[in-house]
């Protein structure tokens, strides 16, 4: 494979604005499922991750726009209700944003658009709060129930405060809290003391604490100046209560000051930072504060004061015990979450990386990185052109990379594409030869003709827009490689299809036809109808996430949250003396999707030129997968296996009974669909049998590279290369692994598996729980980065004094190093896997077992089975010694933005573009200078 190792192609960076939680932890409870951490950057984007096992998977981007920058979220959760059964039911999540305007956004978690927007004669908003959720009994009834909404309070430019209400599944203004009564009182921060008492700081040197029932001032706390030579106000750019009713503050001289939740009274004022204090998260008892400033660093501050209901809490002192630099520029954004498992601090600036730090093992975890590029790669490429478009928020860039034997300079830019409109770019397709490339916003979708028969060497493609079907906006868009098809999948996770035309004269601009064809996916179960962050306009789960096409363009694979993948055929053969559209309806048929509730409906047959797009017959025994998919990615097909296509009408006549006829015959060659879950596991589907591979069957996780095992960051991409051989090239944003599909991979040593497989059903359990130790042990226990390594630790021996009965005493040295190598030896290898690895090696590659082994597979899976022949032992130690032949990987490339192909036509090695963007190659603003530096 031929590399373009290239970082001409820009990608601005956008700083992280705001995070917050969806759950506040409670005491001696597990994360709930639902969990997630809302970030928002300056471009107006909304990221969903999903914390879950330490995982840190992004889930979905929902995409701003022109001057909509993030700069707040909250999350509330509606009352909880009750069923037809009377089971209490708990209500759903809802999550709102702030930004440069005179008004909060809903947003929509189903589809990632704005739900509503809240409406009030007051200035822009510079800060909002979520009041504290209330804590109801079961015994309460539905009346009392019906009281506790959580409603948002919200700081403007003015000093305004007001107070909105979230009742009845609305945002509606309620009421002012307070008017602006001094100038330049502008309000920084918001937050509540409890349900009734809210805090607010603002620009003036003080803080106001606030009765919201009647907008009385209880306290105005003033911070003082800064003496001579320093600035004339003290800005209050953080309040943050403590869980014992306490309070501290972060403000624009540096420093932290803690208040007594009783009195307002100062209590305790820490140096902490050399410049502002932007932002403050606390522990969820209280006893942790930390705080992010403009100084990049994070400080991390403890207290021996806990809190105790009904206790005296009064005592003890702040002190502060460490600051890290973890970002190279302003840290803008702190949350925290301290459940019973997940214990960490999430932080973001200007940087744009999210940092993962943990809290109740700080000293013993090490923090994390998150990805801070897109998960889905802005670059599409069309590589018999040799073009590839690059995106980011509503401007594109098309380039044209030159040969490697042309010896000319490094590609050069041939078209520029500024989108009209607010919206952000969801997604970009272009078609294999260059000719077509989309673009679709959550507004609309856009289709444009890349004219390339004038453009010489270096010279700009031609430009022209072709008009599509009125649709509203799309989240993905594909193509078919030959261009005659056009998928878009709708904000509200629709599955369309378009048709073409185009003609072998490149001068004639393509049409698409006016009719637009509907997919329709299985109906599932409803396992996750209870889900809180379900909406109104749909399922949050059941959001589609990729779509791929085949490469011949006569199959379509969606894959959702869930882990349902879903996929159609095209039915019949392209016919030029058919009719364009030919619209057909089919009374009293059967609605077996997730878009209807009706059993009897009427389903419309659309036929395009004779050829149309069914479910696939055998798409329901593709099976639900583990965790979300991150990749989809189709098998080229081979040459000569592609479907012959006939000449004209294929012997298709209308008739009295059957005035509108086509062609029912759908692909019967193999088309594989490689999924990459989150977990990294590879599934390698054949689509129309609806079943495993042989590789997948014979291959388990366990038998994958340790390298690979260990990575942290989910698949971004992959390349086939079926030339002369048949590899997979996998990358992530910091890795690039190479997988021979066409070779097994080497089965990890494990004595049980070459002496002896038995009691694989019973020793199940035991091993499932020796790899979930192993698994956390590798991850963190808190959802951070790894353990800290035993050899950096300072205690590498202990004493072990044994006392007897008769006073004697024996002293006993133990060296910790060893035992954590003796029992990482002993706990190697999941010998259940690599024993059924074995066994599906020892058939043939049809899945029929060889009489001379003495078991069949299908009747010793999870059963004592007989002794391995030692041919199939010498066949597997072959493999190990030969391991490298079938995967290689690097940790050179970091951190990729993407990979493309470029070139490498049929009879031609793969070649590629390879696109990264190194930190330091940022362009970020001026950051502050400390007097030490």
């Amino acid at each position: 494979m031929d590399i373009h190792r290239s970082r001409f192609v820009p990608y601005p960076p956008s700083a992280i604005n705001a995070l917050a939680f969806s759950h506040e932890p409670s005491d001696g409870e597990s994360e709930p499922e639902c969990l997630r951490l809302a970030l928002g950057r300056a471009n107006g984007d909304i990221e969903i991750w999903n914390p879950a096992g330490g995982a840190w998977l992004q889930e979905q981007v929902f995409y701003g726009g022109k001057d909509r920058s993030v700069e707040g979220l909250a999350w509330t959760q509606e009352p909880d209700g009750r069923d037809e059964s009377g089971r209490r039911v708990p209500g759903r999540l809802r999550l709102f944003s702030i930004g440069y305007s005179s008004s909060i956004t809903e947003w929509d978690l189903a589809t990632g658009l704005p739900a509503r927007h809240s409406s009030g004669n007051y200035s822009e908003v510079w800060c909002f709060a979520a009041q504290p959720k209330a804590a109801t009994s079961p015994q309460a009834s539905a009346a009392q129930e019906e009281e506790l909404p959580q409603k948002l309070i919200a700081g403007c430019a003015d000093g305004t405060i007001v107070l909105l209400s979230t009742a009845d599944n609305d945002l509606q203004f309620e009421k002012f809290v307070t008017r602006s009564t001094a100038k330049g009182a502008r309000a920084l921060s918001v937050t509540f003391k409890d349900r009734k008492i809210a805090l607010a700081g603002f620009a003036d040197s003080t803080i106001r604490v606030y009765d919201t029932r009647n907008g009385y001032v209880i306290r105005n706390i003033s911070l003082g100046g800064t003496g001579p030579g320093g600035p004339k106000e003290t800005l209050v750019w953080k309040v943050k209560c403590l869980a014992n009713g306490d309070f501290v503050s972060g403000d624009s001289n540096g420093e932290l000051r803690i208040y007594d939740g009783k009195n307002y009274s100062q209590t305790q004022r820490i140096s902490a930072h050399e410049a502002d204090v932007l932002d403050l998260a606390v522990s969820r008892d209280g006893t942790m504060i930390f705080s992010g400033g403009m100084d990049r660093r994070t400080c991390f501050y403890t207290s021996n004061k806990k809190y105790a209901p009904g206790a005296d809490n009064q005592g003890g002192k702040w002190r502060k015990v460490s600051h890290q630099r973890l970002h190279d520029h302003d840290v803008k954004a702190l949350a925290t979450y301290d459940g019973a498992n997940l214990s960490v601090l999430v932080s973001g600036g200007i940087d744009t990386q999210p940092i993962v730090v943990p809290i109740r093992k700080f000293g013993k975890e090490l923090s994390r990185s998150l990805p801070a590029l897109p998960h889905t790669p802005p670059l599409v490429s069309a590589p018999e052109a040799r073009l590839m478009a690059s995106w980011w928020n509503s401007e594109i860039r098309i380039w044209r990379v030159k040969d490697q034997d042309d010896g000319t300079e490094k590609p050069k830019v041939v078209a520029r594409l500024a989108l009209q409109g607010d919206e952000n770019i969801s997604s970009v397709a272009m078609t294999k030869d260059g000719g077509m490339l989309a673009a679709a916003t959550a507004g609309e979708v856009k289709l444009f003709h890349l004219d390339q028969t004038r453009a010489g060497v270096g010279s700009s493609l031609r430009v022209r827009k072709i008009e599509l079907p009125a649709t509203s906006g799309a989240k993905l868009v594909r193509f078919t490689p030959d261009g005659k098809w056009l998928a878009l999948i709708t904000t509200t996770n629709e599955v369309l299809l378009t048709r073409i035309i185009r003609t072998e004269d490149l001068t004639e601009r393509p049409r698409a036809l006016p009719r637009m064809l509907r997919l329709h996916r299985l109906q599932r179960d409803h396992s996750w109808q209870d889900d809180l962050l379900n909406s109104s306009s749909g399922y949050y789960s059941r959001a589609i996430s990729h779509a791929e096409f085949s490469d011949d363009g006569l199959v379509f694979a969606v894959a959702d949250l869930a882990g349902f993948v879903d996929t159609w055929v095209a039915e019949g053969h392209e016919d030029p003396t058919a009719l364009e559209v030919d619209v057909t309806v089919s009374p009293n048929s059967t609605a077996d999707d997730d878009d209807s509730d009706d059993e009897d409906v009427q389903l419309e047959r659309v036929t395009f030129l004779g050829q149309s797009w069914i479910r696939n017959p055998s798409g329901h025994l593709l099976p639900r997968l583990d965790t979300k998919p991150v990749l989809l990615a189709f098998r080229p097909t081979a040459d000569g296996l592609s479907r012959p296509e006939p000449n004209g009408n294929p012997a298709v006549h209308a008739t009295r009974q059957n005035p509108h006829p086509h062609s029912h015959d759908i692909p019967d060659t193999e088309h594989r669909l490689l999924i990459v879950s989150a977990d990294q596991q590879l599934y390698l589907f054949d689509v129309l049998a609806g079943r495993l591979s042989e590789w997948s069957r014979r291959n388990p996780p366990s038998s994958y590279p340790s390298p690979y095992r260990v990575l942290k960051s989910p698949a971004k991409g992959c390349l086939w290369d079926v030339h002369e051989q048949e590899r997979i090239w996998l990358y992530g944003e910091g890795w690039l692994f190479m997988f021979d599909l066409s070779k097994d991979l080497p089965i990890p040593e494990s004595n049980d598996t070459f002496s002896r497989v038995e009691g694989m059903g019973k020793q199940t359990l035991k091993k499932r729980k020796r790899e979930d130790a192993r698994n956390a042990s590798r991850k963190g226990a808190s959802g951070a980065g790894d353990a800290v390594p035993e050899r950096d630790a300072p205690v590498t021996k202990i004493r072990k004094f044994t006392g007897g009965i008769d006073g004697s005493a024996k002293l006993t040295q133990i060296d910790l190093h060893s035992i954590a190598n003796k029992s990482e030896s002993d706990e190697d290898g999941d010998d259940e896997h690599a024993a059924l690895a074995t066994i599906r090696r020892s058939t043939g590659q049809d899945g029929a077992s060889h009489a001379t082994n003495g078991f069949v597979e299908g009747e010793n899976e999870g059963q004592d089975s007989d002794l391995i022949k030692k041919e199939d032992v010498a066949k597997v130690a072959e493999q190990r010694e030969r391991g490298t032949e079938h995967w290689w990987h690097t940790f050179k490339y970091r951190p990729i933005l993407g990979m493309v192909p470029i070139g490498g036509g049929e009879g031609q090695a793969l070649e590629v573009v390879l696109v990264e963007r190194p930190a330091w190659d940022l362009d970020l603003p001026e950051r502050f200078v400390g007097a030490h530096e």
